[in-house]
């Protein structure tokens, strides 16, 4: 829709948001209505150099998208730690050179737009709760299973980011005293055990222990434990292979014992889990909820929350980065 069309359509330019996802692949922009329909989207390569090299390319996805629809809410979606004025990437763990640049700073700079920054899992739980599986309710939290594991809480209906804007991380979470070495430095971190990693880590265990349980499984790769990954898992879990639906099943406990933690320190009225494991749907939802009631202190005597699928998949971070441009 070009900004010829706005008027015919009813929306005006504050009806508009431009949202910015950053991937490790890709720079994903889209204009995005009040509706949360995405009227447009613009792509480049993610450069590996990272630092200037990817403001530039976000300079020049922002400044595509502007030229057929006008606005000023724009908003940028990436993981890492955010600071608290929605302005500095403090620390960008999957992206070169971005530790502590002031990413709206730089962004003014080259193309003189002003945008707001924001955690990829904060963007996506927002979304979820506009638009998606949490609509309307007040108190979500958000779990994206992926490589890692990321958080995001919405509390009373606002995004909970913390004093200096690194609240939420769940991924971070000790839940093993001295367990697995976590990228962040420390041992026993939730996405140890429940991110996909951890999922694909806990395959390759058990196959080692049972090369012969595993030659459905192993077939659908090219036939070796190193090259199994997350969706070989699901889709033999999804044919009915018991290793790999057993193999998922530990995983979603995992995931279930970390969300009763979480439940009793937000109380939300729904979890929503995203992020690529949630492809194996209930063969993942069903083990955390059996394992969010068996772990939760005081269970039966107060509410629960909903464990349920995103429904926005990877549009989620595009969409939520948008909205929140407007608050």
């Amino acid at each position: 829709m070009a900004n010829s069309d706005l008027a015919s359509s009813g929306l005006t330019s504050s009806d508009l948001a431009i949202g910015v996802d950053i991937g490790g692949t890709k720079v994903l922009g889209g204009v995005v209505d009040t509706n949360g329909s995405i009227l447009r989207t613009f792509r480049e390569d993610t450069p590996r150099e990272g630092g200037d090299a990817l403001n530039r390319v976000i300079a020049s996805v922002v400044t595509e998208l502007l030229s057929t629809h006008k606005t000023e809410n724009i908003g940028i979606s990436a993981a890492g730690l955010v600071s608290s004025d929605r302005q500095t990437m403090l620390g960008a763990p999957n992206i070169k050179d971005w530790d502590g640049v002031n990413i709206a700073q730089a962004l003014n700079k080259i193309c003189g737009i002003n945008s707001i920054v924001e955690n990829d899992a904060n963007s996506a739980a927002w979304a979820e709760r506009v638009y998606g599986a949490g609509k309307g309710q007040e108190n979500v939290i958000m779990i994206t299973v992926g490589t890692g594991l990321g958080g995001a809480a919405i509390v009373d209906g606002k995004p909970l980011r913390g004093a200096n804007g690194t609240g939420a991380e769940f991924g971070h979470m000790r839940v093993v005293p001295d367990g697995e070495l976590c990228g962040c430095g420390i041992r026993g971190c939730y996405e140890q055990y429940a991110s996909g990693t951890a999922l694909v880590r806990q395959a390759k265990a058990a196959i080692s222990q049972n090369p012969d349980s595993a030659r459905d499984l192993l077939a659908r790769g090219d036939g070796t434990i190193a090259g199994l990954v997350g969706s070989h898992i699901t889709d033999a879990a999804r044919a009915g292979d018991r290793l790999a639906i057993a193999i998922l099943q530990n995983s979603g406990d995992w995931l279930g014992q970390g969300i009763a933690t979480l439940a009793m320190l937000f109380d939300p009225s729904i979890v929503v889990i995203g992020g690529g494991v949630i492809d194996a749907g209930e063969l993942l939802l069903e083990p955390a909820r059996k394992a969010m009631m068996r772990e939760m202190p005081f269970v039966g005597k107060h509410p629960v929350p909903e464990i349920v699928a995103a429904k926005l998949g990877n549009e989620a971070g595009l969409v939520g980065a948008a909205d929140l441009s407007r608050n």
